[in-house]
């Protein structure tokens, strides 16, 4: 058997480039800028003017496109439209080569920056980072480039720490900026500072209105839609989370709270709720109010009344005994004098005549052993009297209502008492604050640590008591000025009551309890009652 013969073909890189010299390579270049860096010489458009002509002026390039986005954190590649399309047209085989001024301009998050040369490469896609001098084709490490993009990415996190610190000693200063866009009701005015949209500011008004006349958010939500009423975002359907947020939001009464939420994570961007994680701050009166500062809190009172009638498992509520409805308004203020259940409307049919009445809800579902003594009420009846209690109240019993709210608001005022006044608070919480600061600058021992915890106890239970007086002060004024819209309502020359309103047994009664088949007893706001027979 003749020996082998092993024949060497020599290299030849004029055939391996045999596609390379038919055809140019096609290059894309992207480029990314920051708006606070749109004047400097690196901005967004010289950018593109260099780049442009770089690969145009090259023999053997072909402009694959400029891929730029402006004003585009460099830290995530998610929300880099243009990036993600330059990625997509490489994978398609559309591009050859990649320019970009540096590693900071590609990607300042490490991961990132490693994931997608290697990807670009498995493509057989190089990139070339001018700054650095670096052409991926060439590497055989990709050690360099890790230290180089980590380096970016540190810059990145200095950068995102310095503009955070900026923002929150700002912040302690009352300095921010009103965001604008999509946010109904303001705009900014010639002095920069927030100014009232009259015909948005109305749609607030309705909106904070309705919800204390009884209405439910999805109630709101449709008025709004069948006026044609357009959201922030111009679009024609609401939410009722939209709504919500409007009810709950301080901007409008004028006041400002900052630092609602903070993100987490600088690299993922993750924004979490502030929930005493870092401090607040708070700017009484900012700018002008589009709702009232005691409609704002009689708003949020019944928020929470709402929320609290809320049942914890919905599915294993026997009956709606604990849900918010605003269909009815009895629903809400109609209770049982034998066992405090709430009263329910019932449709009844005898012998095909059609009679509404209410009963309770109790004895309705656990029988009379439970509630004996409850009974049923024709809904004609109980409109009647309530009605003839509310006439009463214009016919001359303004004044018996006016001093039991002056009583109600001594009382109120008397009870404030029980706790120190938050001024008081405010001047103790001061003298500890300065008490302790003199102690952390002293040497570290156990007396000092002890009084240090002490110190820091009290002004927690400190913190605590001023905030629930504040709580307790705003629902006094929140009462006193129910009431004296009451008195205002009834007064009123065009009040008409010629027939049973739910919108105004909303407003101006608290609770109605039925005493017995012949007799009920009306709580109005503000703490007036009295006692109305059933004819």
């Amino acid at each position: 058997m003749p020996g082998k013969t092993v024949m060497v073909i020599p290299a030849n890189p004029m055939l391996a480039d045999l596609r390379k010299r038919k055809h140019k390579l096609r290059v894309a270049a992207y480029c990314r800028v920051s708006t606070e860096e749109e004047e400097q010489q690196n901005s967004f458009e010289v950018q593109v003017n260099y780049y442009t002509d770089k690969i145009t002026r090259h023999e053997g390039w072909q402009l694959a496109g400029i891929f730029a986005d402006d004003g585009i954190s460099g830290v995530s590649t998610k929300k880099r439209d243009q990036f993600n399309k330059m990625i997509e047209l490489c994978r398609k085989k559309k591009i050859d080569l990649i320019l970009t001024k540096s590693i900071s301009r590609f990607a300042r998050n490490t991961l990132d920056c490693i994931k997608y040369v290697r990807i670009l490469k498995s493509w057989g896609v190089p990139v070339i980072f001018e700054k650095e001098n670096i052409d991926t084709s060439n590497m055989n490490s990709e050690m360099i480039l890790t230290c180089l993009s980590s380096f970016a990415q540190g810059e990145s996190e200095s950068i995102s720490g310095n503009v955070t610190k900026g923002i929150r000693m700002g912040y302690r200063q009352g300095k921010f900026s009103f965001h604008y866009k999509n946010f109904l009701g303001y705009r900014k005015g010639p002095d920069g500072e927030p100014e009232i949209v009259p015909e948005e500011a109305e749609v607030i008004r309705l909106i904070a209105q309705n919800f204390l006349n009884g209405d439910s958010l999805i109630t709101i939500k449709k008025t709004l839609e069948r006026m044609g009423i357009l959201t922030a975002t111009g679009n024609k359907n609401w939410s009722t989370e939209s709504i919500q947020r409007i009810l709950q939001n301080e901007k409008y009464m004028g006041d400002v709270l900052l630092q609602k939420t903070y993100t987490a994570d600088f690299i993922e961007g993750k924004v979490k709720k502030n929930n005493g994680t870092l401090p607040q701050y708070y700017i009484k009166d900012h700018h002008p109010a589009i709702i009232p500062r005691e409609m704002f809190y009689q708003i949020q009172e019944e928020i929470a009344r709402r929320n609290s009638k809320k049942p914890a498992n919905t599915k294993k509520a026997k009956t709606n005994r604990g849900r918010f409805t605003s269909k009815y308004a009895l629903s809400e203020r109609l209770v049982c004098g034998d066992c405090g259940g709430y009263f329910r409307r019932v449709t009844w049919n005898i012998h095909g005549r059609r009679q509404i009445v209410w009963r309770c809800i109790t004895r309705l579902e656990c029988g009379p052993k439970v509630c004996k003594n409850s009974p049923s009420l024709e809904e004609g009846t109980l409109h009647a009297a309530i009605l003839a209690a509310i006439r009463s109240l214009v016919q001359g019993r303004q004044e018996e209502m006016a001093a039991a709210l002056q009583d109600t608001l001594i009382n109120c005022i008397s009870g404030e008492n029980d706790e120190a006044s938050p001024i008081v608070i405010k001047n103790r919480l001061d003298e500890l604050d300065k008490e302790l600061d003199r102690l952390l600058t002293m040497e570290e021992n156990e007396i000092t640590d002890r009084r240090i915890r002490q110190i820091s106890d009290e002004m927690l239970r400190l913190k605590q008591m001023k905030k629930r007086a504040e709580l307790s002060a705003q629902q006094n004024i929140g009462r006193e000025n129910k009431a004296k819209e009451i008195l205002s309502l009834l007064r009123a020359e065009d009040l008409d009551l010629t027939e049973y309103s739910d919108a105004l047994v909303y407003r101006i009664i608290e609770r109605i309890t039925v005493l017995s088949k012949e007799e009920i007893r009306i709580r109005f706001a503000g703490g007036f009652e009295i006692t109305q027979p059933l004819h």
